[in-house]
């Protein structure tokens, strides 16, 4: 596993062997320069534990070539794999969408020889989807602005504009299936959002929550409507909008009860422990989806 898999709880209790080069815990702002600098320097953001993965001998490797930001990749595992005893299969994810995570899905229950068990799970993702998208039909799209970092500003990008749309919201600033790329602060102040979705990338909603208190926000921003009415919502990205896997419906389940509370709640749903922190009248409060 990596250093950051905690999903669900057992993988807690595997072996680590991935860890980040840059610490955790520093602020937005320190964590992008150093970043830059590593990226710039063409040094890896992560390390591979050798000796580790040597003694676990896998059958298959999972790694993903989407963000070399944010996990490890085919290229941070290259000199580690001639160590091994022997040669693993190795399962190359780049998943943009929606569409792409479930295939993702598929392709992994067959190569794992879990082929009916992955539909069932696709299936079932599906239909709460559909869900979802019957109890928005027809609602007002409010304008929604998710910011998956602060300082310098970055929109989510991949599926997350596909995932406000599904929960019957207009994204103003991301594109679906294009990456995340940062953006100055007028572009963001010009799209005037009636909400605002903090989803740091890695962060739960408690620690969007800090990351925006500690963040250098712009002149304008007071003045912003979604700001005003204190439609500020930070959500856990790290469990359910940054990672390509199931709990992106649980997202969506999430984003759907923020954008249009007064339809949603009567779905079906169970979001375990899916939340946001709301901003309201300067304060923050927890708002517990049921």
């Amino acid at each position: 596993m990596s250093h950051e898999c905690d999903f669900p709880p057992e993988a807690r209790n595997k072996r680590v062997v991935v860890y980040p080069r840059i610490s955790p815990g520093l602020p937005a702002g320190e964590v992008d320069r150093r970043v830059r600098e590593h990226v710039a320097r063409g040094e890896s953001l992560y390390s591979v534990d050798s000796q580790a993965l040597a003694e676990l001998d896998p059958d298959l490797i999972i790694t993903q070539d989407l963000c070399h930001v944010c996990a490890a990749t085919p290229d941070d595992l290259a000199a580690t794999l001639a160590t091994l005893p022997h040669a693993p299969r190795i399962l190359t994810l780049d998943p943009q969408s929606l569409a792409d995570v479930y295939n993702d899905i598929r392709t992994i229950g067959e190569i794992t020889g879990r082929s009916a068990q992955a539909a069932q799970v696709v299936a079932s993702l599906e239909a709460r989807l559909a869900a979802v998208e019957r109890a928005v039909a027809g609602q007002p799209r409010p304008r929604v602005l998710c910011l998956e970092w602060l300082d310098p500003p970055f929109p989510g990008g991949h599926w997350v504009p596909e995932m406000v749309e599904r929960a019957g919201g207009t994204d103003v600033l991301g594109r679906p299936g294009i990456p995340s790329v940062t953006v100055n602060w007028n572009e963001v102040l010009a799209m005037k959002p009636n909400v605002i979705i903090l989803m740091p990338c890695g962060y739960n909603a408690e620690q969007a929550a800090a990351d925006y208190a500690a963040a250098p926000l712009p002149p304008g921003w007071q003045e912003l409507s979604a700001v005003k009415s204190g439609r500020i919502h930070f959500v856990d990205g790290s469990s359910y909008f940054s990672r390509s896997g199931p709990r992106l419906v649980d997202g969506i389940e999430i984003l759907a009860r923020i954008l249009h509370p007064e339809c949603t709640a009567s779905l079906p749903i169970a979001l375990h422990s899916g939340r946001s922190i709301q901003s309201k009248a300067g304060e923050l409060r927890v708002a517990q989806p049921s």
